[in-house]
């Protein structure tokens, strides 16, 4: 599959790091972003690679020349005037093949690129594109997807928004050769052609654009401060840990008197109350990179309280109140059955014992798989017993919260257990910074 890297753009946010070279070679470490993307790309046999110069691009196309002595295949198109994020696409479109990948050249990232690429071939999609939360969806492009990781809408920066999903467009994307017939612009009329504005989000109706949602290590270098956050990422080594082909560890977190303040059965968005403390814990736990992933059992599904849409619109309320913190979720799995029958305006498909709902690990344990998270080296983090169950039984290492903590460790069933008296005092003892 060829890769297209977008290599022309002048970076203009970032010119304080260096204003006489091009964007995508600037150094990180020694060593320019490009190849750092090229590294990535040859580690998953990816090793066919056009490069879309343009601003200062004789820096580039002197620096890796045909690709040779990086053990790959480099050509180039050169724009002479700039075509936007997709004009050059159209331009080159007769070199693409049937699928092919698009990447933004100012971006660092390590990820599993085939997981990518088999996600993108099961959807049958036109579109695939990588998405993640971030520390500041208050002032990004956010993406909303169905059920089935389907793009639904794209709520740019200037839209009102109340609450969201934390779901931001990395910079890399799978395309179909097939998404340049069917999009309403063509690059031979001139002018710039943004990918996003122009070309994908006019094809969101058509059900062909799916998201890719991984908690693998992608960052842009839009600015200063990003670049410095990028530099010390690599010196500790972060973003290789956080490639899914390796292990990774997480902190499982219980919703409902873990994260936010426990009223019975929540309902309405707006009775959703942040803990104090929560959000600043669970940004350090994203910095820290560990894995955070809620893990809870939402039977208000089966008893007909509240339908699946409506638990959306909740957990959306979630991540808008952890956003404002600079916290997110790498992600939410829930339950949504209750075995227990006889509630007004119950769902009877949801009626029922499964292994999902905890104590039992199914949560945990669906998780994991998804994310090759390493249990052993993993915590279960709940104010129930039942939240303490599942995690034993998965694996983890268990941390019941409680009012009337005293620190330490404790035996309960058998098992040693963390007791604290919230979240944040448990990461601190804990989660290293």
């Amino acid at each position: 599959m060829k890769t297209v890297i977008m290599a022309g753009g002048k970076g203009t946010r970032i010119t304080a790091i260096a204003s006489d070279i091009p964007k995508p070679m600037i150094p990180l470490l020694g060593k320019p972003i490009l190849e750092y993307q090229i590294e990535c790309l040859k580690k998953n046999k990816l090793r066919d690679i056009l490069i879309v110069v343009g601003h200062l691009g004789q820096r580039i196309t002197e620096y890796f020349k045909d690709g040779a002595s990086f053990d790959c295949t480099i050509t180039y198109y050169t724009e002479t005037d700039p075509l936007g994020t997709a004009g050059a696409l159209y331009r080159i479109k007769d070199l693409l093949t049937d699928d092919f990948i698009v990447i933004n050249g100012d971006i660092l990232f390590d990820m599993d690129v085939q997981k990518l690429i088999d996600f993108h071939k099961n959807h049958h999609a036109l579109a695939s594109l990588v998405s993640h939360p971030n520390s500041h969806p208050y002032d990004s492009a956010l993406l909303a997807t169905d059920a089935e990781d389907r793009i639904v809408s794209w709520i740019t920066k200037e839209d009102p928004r109340r609450y969201y999903k934390n779901l931001v467009n990395a910079g890399i994307h799978v395309l179909s050769k097939k998404l340049l017939d069917a999009a309403p612009v063509h690059g031979e009329s001139g002018g710039k052609i943004d990918l996003d504005r122009d070309v994908l989000k006019p094809l969101i109706s058509s059900g062909g654009i799916f998201s890719y949602k991984t908690p693998e290590y992608i960052k842009d270098m839009g600015t200063p401060d990003r670049y410095a956050q990028v530099c010390a990422d690599i010196e500790q080594g972060l973003p290789a840990r956080r490639n899914i082909s390796r292990q990774q560890r997480a902190v499982f977190l219980d919703r409902d008197g873990t994260i936010n303040v426990f009223k019975g059965f929540i309902t309405r968005p707006e009775d959703f109350e942040l803990i104090a403390g929560a959000a600043e814990a669970v940004r350090e736990i994203n910095r820290s990179g560990y894995l955070a992933i809620v893990v809870t059992n939402q039977p208000v599904i089966a008893r007909g309280d509240i339908s699946f849409e409506e638990l959306a619109v909740l957990h959306d309320k979630m991540e808008t109140d952890l956003g404002k913190y600079g916290a997110y979720l790498d992600a939410i799995f829930f339950c949504p059955h209750h075995p227990d029958k006889g509630f007004p305006g119950e769902r009877p498909e949801y009626k029922r014992d499964c292994e999902c709902r905890k104590p039992k690990p199914g949560l945990i344990l669906e998780a994991a798989e998804k994310y090759n998270i390493n249990l052993s080296q993993s915590y279960m983090v709940g104010d129930q017993l039942r939240d303490i169950q599942a995690g034993v039984a998965a694996g983890c290492r268990p941390v019941l919260l409680t009012d009337e903590a005293r620190g330490g460790t404790e035996i309960l069933d058998g098992k040693p257990v963390l007791i604290f008296s919230n979240l944040k005092t448990f990461v601190d003892s804990y989660i290293p910074a």
